[in-house]
């Protein structure tokens, strides 16, 4: 059967009543982790805990699909750091959100299972939606968000991140990404952006939609023209979507990589300001206890000279713990320290001085609501932003990517192949897609669009 679908988009077929008719299989692949071996990595150091280990490729019961939701053939995916993190149990094994969110109701127990289907990304054709749906239907080529909301209680109904039952599909959810058919709400989906392949479409959900929220949006650091915004991990999944948002919106980045040939690729993206901070010898911590305040003040010295005497308006942090100080340190008075993750460890510290008497703030960021999600994906679709795929892993291979991602061994994003057998499928739009080759394989050197 899941011939028979991969078949039926690879051949076009696009009659809606072609793609109800497919029959939907009772199982399917996916990547998944264990209840029972959630325990397996007790006692390791976390540097030293194997994703490999924990990941498997089962064959999985199909969902049924319920109100307002959309079963979809997955193309392709992404890997993201919550996938890393539901990989080795950090902060906390993901089964404790599944079994929350079981006891919510009676189709939320769906998710509740002894595995847990991961992914947070998906480029794909829908298969069937549920009683509701109006807005998509069967053929219909989308992308998804990552946001699952229920949107019964007041609060979420100005910002939907907002909802007390607030959840990112695929990681607090069952039934992600990473496998050949993926359950999502129907207000997930969007428009696939018809000059990209399925991988490329595929890679830019959850981070694009992340940094818009994160420097564009209100509910983030409202980035304006002429603003000095400071990326860290400026080639890395997040930090090459934030370049471009910098770039396009007439702000300056400083961009801060990890090896020459990391500063080689935020150069060819566009940055003429950028600090390897490994060739600099960059260390924010005397030991695991002591930051390093001269360590903050020759950072803040070496961004000054580089902007011309100018402080980051903007810093755009996701590092976390080992970079968190430095960062709260260098943003010029009143500026803003944008957050939203903390890849190198969730306990901060910095000198409160800095944040208080220079009236800087600090604003807590999650993905995006779906208003935000859609304007992101629309600038994708228009081509001003561009996906940045390094390299794409068949399905199978998905441990071996998400090894990569934990040892920041990758640039940009790292797709995953799901019923896509091959990568260069799915563009429809030749002629977008030849303006926008160089920028679209911008982060694969040597390939051609």
């Amino acid at each position: 059967m899941m011939n028979e679908i991969r078949d039926a988009v690879l051949g076009g077929v696009s009659d809606p009543a072609c793609f109800a008719a497919l029959p939907v299989p009772e199982s399917y692949a996916a990547v998944t982790v264990h209840a029972d071996e959630s325990d397996m990595f007790d006692g390791t150091p976390s540097a030293d805990k194997d994703p490999r280990k924990s990941l498997h490729l089962d064959e999985v019961p199909t969902p049924e699909v319920g109100p307002g939701e959309a079963l979809v053939a997955v193309m392709a995916s992404a890997v993201n750091y919550n996938t890393v993190w539901s990989a080795i149990f950090e902060p906390v094994p993901t089964f404790a959100f599944l079994r929350r969110y079981g006891r919510r109701d009676p189709l939320a127990r769906r998710h509740d299972r002894p595995y847990h289907v991961l992914g947070s990304d998906l480029s794909g054709v829908v298969l069937r939606v549920g009683p509701g749906v109006s807005a998509w239907k069967p053929g219909d080529r989308v992308v998804a968000h990552c946001l699952s909301v229920e949107l019964e209680r007041p609060e979420g109904h100005d910002d939907t991140m907002l909802d007390p039952e607030q959840r990112i599909w695929g990681f607090e959810t069952n039934f992600g990404g990473l496998a050949e058919l993926a359950l999502v709400k129907a207000n997930q989906l969007m428009p696939m952006p018809a000059h990209l392949t399925w991988e490329e479409a595929a890679c830019s959900g959850l981070v694009n939609s992340t940094v818009y929220r994160q420097l564009v949006s209100r509910n983030g650091a409202a980035m304006k023209q002429g603003d000095t915004v400071l990326i860290w991990g400026a080639s890395g999944g997040l930090g090459s979507y934030a370049t471009q948002y910098a770039l396009r919106g007439g702000a300056t980045p400083v961009c801060v990589v990890s090896s020459p040939e990391k500063a080689e690729l935020a150069r060819r993206a566009g940055a003429e300001l950028v600090i390897d901070r490994v060739a600099e010898g960059f260390a924010f911590w005397k030991d695991e206890h002591t930051p390093d305040v001269a360590e903050w003040r020759r950072f803040g010295g070496r961004i000054r000279e580089l902007t011309g005497g100018d402080d980051p308006d903007i810093v755009f942090e996701h590092p976390g713990r080992d970079t968190f100080g430095a960062s709260v340190f260098v943003a010029r008075r009143g500026g803003t320290i944008v957050t939203c993750a903390s890849t190198s460890g969730f306990q901060h510290s910095f000198d409160n001085r800095y944040l208080w008497m220079h009236l800087k703030r600090i604003v807590g960021t999650h993905f995006a609501n779906y208003h935000e999600a859609w304007q992101a994906n629309r600038l994708v679709a228009r081509g001003h932003i561009h996906p940045t795929l390094s390299r794409s892993y068949h399905l199978e291979q998905t441990a071996d990517a998400v090894h990569d991602v934990r040892r920041n061994a990758h640039q940009g994003k790292v797709g995953v192949l799901c019923l896509a057998p091959q990568e260069g499928l799915g563009v429809r739009d030749h002629e977008t897609r030849r303006r926008h080759a160089r920028a679209i394989s911008l982060y694969r050197p040597g390939t051609t669009s």
